[in-house]
């Protein structure tokens, strides 16, 4: 059986955009001149990854002496659809809070 790349060459084909994961390092080796898309659910996910990373540093740092416990239990805040935001549980308030007590959060987030 002859390799992808191989075939993908042999044919012909004038390929202008590759829609890829976040490890295109293949694909530029093999269609150097391709655009490359990368798909909305890993771009979301690493945002969400260094988003969580960030909010965790940020709550060690106020452990140790900075006094900002406003952090405790708001990680699905700042990954949820803020259209989704339950008034009845006043999530926009607790979200607003911890963004309005952490510049660093709050540049991350918006």
């Amino acid at each position: 059986m002859i390799p992808f790349w191989k075939r993908l060459k042999k044919s012909g084909a004038r390929i202008e955009a590759v829609a890829t994961d976040m490890g295109p390092a293949a694909v530029q080796a093999n269609l150097p001149d391709a655009t490359l898309v990368f798909g909305h659910f890993h771009i979301v996910k690493l945002f969400n990854e260094k988003m969580t990373k960030l909010r965790r540093d940020l709550q060690r740092e106020a452990e140790n002496g900075l006094g900002k416990p406003v952090l405790k239990g708001i990680r699905w805040l700042l990954l949820k659809n803020p259209d989704n935001l339950d008034n009845t549980r006043n999530e926009h308030q607790r979200l607003d809070e911890a963004l309005k007590h952490n510049e660093p959060l709050a540049a991350a987030y918006y």
